[in-house]
């Protein structure tokens, strides 16, 4: 009462954790919650059946956020003179910094790639990135060495009617910035070619296995999906003969498109021989967390699905996994 002498105190002590009335989610707050919880796994008979539903597996795609980054979001003054594409920048929370000795001439923290999680959320399992240009060789063999890695899968051809990748590898031997890449061979497999590289930095040198496959053009899926889990199962199984391996590095032109079809063919054989199941919706909202846009286009997801039921097919009638996989036409895979 307004001239009283009396007051009045709350003793709030008492109360306990008081929830708010009400939260606000921002859409941003939304898309995460959206590739956080998205799920949809499924066994060999279900995988099957979905893969040739093709406008329902289009409608799911559709519904996955892209979780591009804005060019506002990234606080990397002059990175666009290192982005092949203007539009394709890393997730700020997961990208690669260099770290090692830099050249007044190779300055910068700055590389287009990300680290992706793999099979159960595996911290830093892969990097995804663009394919090297002129002015980004000495960092992509930067990333290589920092990071540890002793492979590195290429998905694309230099060049489809523009560039898309420079070649990053040497006839021989050359020098890229600080590190040094001899080739040692070279191997024409079935549908890709593998090379062995030594990669040294003064006196430490290490040993890379180089995949590339070139047939699968941009934006576009293969004829067939035998190729692809053949190059899948092989650099899954030369891994398992390491002792210490730093991230397979993958990459096609933009590295996300691609990329992103090898990434998650991969993880989704994992879970297959290891679950018996497979949740290819799960696992690309997963790598869209780590890099916007991975899978590009609708047909790509759908083959990414139809990759994952050939070989569910291929484990139900073998106990090896890469037994029976043939040069069949996509569409009867």
């Amino acid at each position: 009462k307004r001239g009283s002498n009396v007051s009045l105190v709350l003793d709030v002590s008492t109360l306990g954790t008081v929830e708010p009335m009400c939260t606000i989610s921002t859409p941003r707050d939304t898309i995460l919650h959206l590739l956080r919880t998205s799920k949809r796994p499924l066994v060999a008979t279900e995988l099957q059946e979905a893969s040739r539903q093709i406008h329902i597996l289009d409608q799911e795609y559709q519904k996955i956020p892209p979780n591009f980054v804005n060019a506002s979001e990234l606080d990397v003054p002059g990175h666009a003179l290192k982005d092949r594409y203007k539009s394709i920048l890393p997730n700020p929370e997961t990208r690669v910094c260099l770290q090692g000795d830099r050249t007044e001439a190779e300055d910068g923290t700055y590389i287009n790639a990300n680290y992706i999680r793999g099979f159960g959320g595996a911290p830093k399992s892969y990097i995804a990135t663009q394919g090297p240009m002129t002015n980004t060789l000495g960092d992509f063999w930067e990333m290589v060495w920092q990071e540890e890695s002793t492979i590195i899968v290429m998905i694309t051809e230099l060049k489809d009617k523009k560039e898309k990748c420079v070649r990053y590898w040497p006839e021989h031997r050359s020098q890229y910035g600080r590190v040094s890449v001899e080739v040692i061979s070279e191997q024409l497999c079935d549908g890709y070619t593998v090379r062995e590289l030594t990669v040294q930095v003064g006196s430490d040198s290490r040993w890379v296995r180089h995949y590339w496959y070139s047939l699968w053009l941009d934006h576009q899926i293969p004829e067939c999906a035998d190729t692809l889990l053949r190059l899948v199962l092989d650099v899954q199984a030369h891994k398992r003969t390491l002792s210490k391996s730093g991230p397979t590095i993958v990459h096609c032109s933009a590295g996300i498109g691609r990329t992103g079809c090898f990434i998650a063919c991969s993880v989704g054989c994992e879970q297959l021989q290891r679950d018996g199941e497979v949740d290819i919706l799960g696992i690309v909202c997963q790598l869209r967390l780590d890099r916007g846009g991975m899978i590009q286009t609708s047909e790509q997801y759908q083959f990414v699905y139809s990759a994952l039921a050939l070989y569910s097919q291929k484990l139900s009638a073998s106990t090896e996994p890469t037994a029976g996989l043939s040069d069949r036409p996509h569409s009867s895979c």
